[in-house]
């Protein structure tokens, strides 16, 4: 959202998901058919496109007559039923968490008392639409930061976890695991290996998803707590007052309910010595950096954290790397990312998950 560009007509190609044909939808056509689905007597002025450019998913901001302003996001990206399914839980987390978090999250519109989804269908386009109250952007921390925001994040974090893991038994239960998914992703390795490249390519994937699977056992993770995650943190999706408190965050396309340690190496590149890039990459050594020990020993003081989840999170690396990069990247990200991204997969990110990160460092800095 932080990059804004404003187009009257808007009516851009995208690749179908699961699909390489390119085809053309009427972004504002379908708009506004979603919101006449929602409220039919508010008319709609303008409809901007504010999206990050990113990734394949829209955000717009959309302007009533009456001036009133609303924000809204196309998505094709993976599943309508995942869709649906994780706003209505992010709807129920922002329900019931409490001060000082209580309005922390971007509130999803709801109709009938439940989130409203606009689904479209035509052909092979499938895609969906979620509206938004503005989100109260405050300060952003800088691209780069110093070590006082670093303590800060850590602690911030810290207890923002804490929030969400007290009220993770009322909200909405979820189908997605990282069992699932990578079962998703061995199964399209064995019916349609070609799309993920060499046959030498497509052996080191299925060496890791079976590597993943096996270490998921090794690490006592039936202790583990599963609380909603957001996964994608970086600077230019969450806000912070003057004390470097978390004030907003939006942005939930890789929200599920799962273990903390999955938001850790998101944290690990906010707080890495190289800061926010406009290109970016995906290595894990930014997990090994002073800074991010540092981060972690502030969020272990306010909400200590086990070794055997220091040891997990080169797995939750090589999860990332195989469902968000691999299996997914190419719905997801644009075709200039997803390419580059892919590559440095094979290249780079897989090679180095058990040989350049050492959890015992870590355990050894949080005295565990």
């Amino acid at each position: 959202m932080n990059k804004k560009t404003t187009q009257n007509t808007i009516l851009p190609s995208f690749p179908v998901r699961a699909s390489k044909v390119q085809i053309k939808i009427d972004y504002e056509a379908v708009l506004k058919k979603a919101w006449e689905g929602y409220d039919s007597s508010k008319t709609i002025r303008e409809i901007e496109d504010i999206s990050a450019m990113v990734s394949t998913n829209h955000v717009f901001r959309i302007t009533f007559e009456d001036d009133d302003i609303i924000i809204a996001k196309l998505s094709y990206f993976g599943k309508y039923e995942h869709f649906k399914e994780d706003h209505r839980i992010i709807h129920a987390l922002s329900n019931n968490l409490l001060y000082p978090f209580e309005n922390l999250l971007s509130k999803s519109l709801l109709k009938n008392n439940r989130v409203y989804v606009y689904r479209y269908k035509q052909g092979k386009t499938d895609a969906w639409v979620i509206f938004y109250n503005p989100t109260r952007i405050l300060e952003r921390l800088p691209r780069r930061l110093e070590e006082h925001h670093i303590i800060k994040l850590g602690q911030q974090v810290g207890k923002f976890h804490k929030a969400c893991s007290r009220v993770k038994n009322v909200l909405p239960k979820s189908s997605k695991t990282l069992r699932t998914d990578i079962f998703a992703l061995q199964k399209e390795l064995e019916t349609n290996e070609k799309q993920f490249g060499t046959p030498m390519q497509v052996d080191l994937l299925k060496y890791h998803c079976d590597l993943f699977l096996k270490n998921r056992s090794k690490y006592n993770m039936h202790s583990f707590e599963i609380i909603p995650v957001f996964i994608d943190w970086n600077i230019g999706n969450f806000s912070v007052t003057s004390d470097l408190e978390l004030y907003s965050r939006w942005d939930y396309d890789w929200f599920r309910m799962s273990y903390r340690i999955l938001d850790f190496y998101f944290f690990s590149r906010v707080c890495s010595d190289r800061g926010d890039r406009t290109v970016f990459s995906y290595v894990i050594t930014t997990m090994m950096e002073d800074r991010f020990i540092l981060f972690l020993k502030e969020y272990h003081k306010v909400n200590p954290i086990t070794a055997d989840e220091i040891r997990f999170l080169k797995e939750a690396y090589r999860f990332f790397i195989l469902n968000y990069v691999i299996k997914d990247g190419k719905y997801f990200f644009n075709e200039q990312y997803a390419k580059k991204l892919q590559s440095e997969a094979f290249s780079i990110y897989l090679p180095s998950v058990d040989r350049d990160f050492d959890a015992e460092k870590i355990i050894s800095a949080l005295g565990l």
